[in-house]
């Protein structure tokens, strides 16, 4: 069988506690994106060597806040925890809307484009180049949220209403013999 990592959807994942998190809270002015993750990740120690791919990716998270949450709507919150040392880095991002209802679509649509690359089947791969609902633009195809699961190694995990997402970054793999990547309990 092949291995592929999906996005969890559990209220009682440790990556949703909020203690002891730097907090931010935002508009939606889609405008500021990028200066928002800024404020955000000048808080993640210099040592980090992935600070601009780190920034990247908070930057994906905070505008699908903004843009598919809140529908860029000025007048509702984007709500951001983070944490960050040199060993990791945890965010938590949440927005007003009604959740990422199609997440488990989502998920059985990623595991086939994992399959299909696995076992290298680039004809069928064809179906599965974007990921888009009756929701999604032209710019729309879920490349950030393949991204996220390749970058957030330590897991990736909704609440049950689908409107926060809590990532982890692993710095460094294993800690005392502790394996970080299976923090879902």
């Amino acid at each position: 069988m092949f291995d592929h990592k999906e996005i969890i959807i559990d209220d009682n994942n440790k990556l949703l506690k909020r203690d002891n998190l730097f907090y931010k809270e935002f508009p939606s002015d889609f405008r500021q994106v990028r200066f928002f993750s800024m404020v955000i990740v000048q808080k993640a120690p210099p040592e980090i060597k992935e600070i601009n791919l780190l920034e990247q990716q908070v930057s994906e998270l905070i505008k699908n806040a903004v843009k598919h949450g809140n529908k860029k709507d000025i007048n509702k919150k984007v709500k951001i925890w983070a944490a960050f040392d040199t060993t990791f880095a945890h965010v938590i991002v949440e927005d007003e809307g009604e959740g990422f209802q199609k997440l488990e679509d989502w998920n059985e649509f990623n595991k086939q484009r994992s399959k299909c690359f696995e076992e290298q089947n680039f004809d069928a791969m064809e179906k599965y180049f974007a990921y888009r609902t009756e929701n999604s633009d032209e710019n729309d195809g879920g490349n950030a949220l393949f991204a996220t699961l390749e970058y957030w190694d330590g897991g990736v995990v909704f609440n049950s209403k689908k409107n926060c997402i809590a990532v982890y970054k692993n710095f460094e793999k294993k800690k005392h013999g502790i394996d970080l990547n299976n923090m879902d309990s």
